[in-house]
């Protein structure tokens, strides 16, 4: 009574060249972003994970290593999992070899 009907009006024709469909702007954004996170976050984190197996797997009983925890000391024995480090004369400590961060060159402690 008091309401009037609505009723929908129709689209505008869409224009010779037919324009990209709605949302694609978006939907580019989106991948364009995840490229760029892919080449300045994930694909410099996986090749240093790389890396640090590689030199993980190479440590060998001689080799001056620095833990994750600051401690500096020479391999003494290596097993599957774990590295006995000898941070001191007759003072060993074993830690996981993950947690070796930096493989030192020779003669390094010598000069400390």
């Amino acid at each position: 009574m008091f309401i009037q009907n609505a009723f929908a009006e129709q689209a505008p024709a869409a224009a010779a060249g037919a324009a990209a469909p709605p949302g694609f702007e978006s939907m580019f954004f989106v991948l364009a972003l995840f490229v760029v996170f892919y080449f300045m976050m994930i694909r410099p984190q996986m090749k240093r994970q790389k890396e640090h197996r590689k030199m993980v797997a190479e440590i060998k009983a001689g080799d001056e290593v620095v833990v994750a925890g600051g401690l500096a000391g020479r391999v003494v024995r290596v097993t599957d999992q774990y590295l006995a480090v000898e941070i001191a004369d007759g003072v060993e400590v074993k830690v996981q070899k993950g947690a070796v961060g930096q493989l030192l060159p020779k003669g390094t402690l010598k000069s400390i």
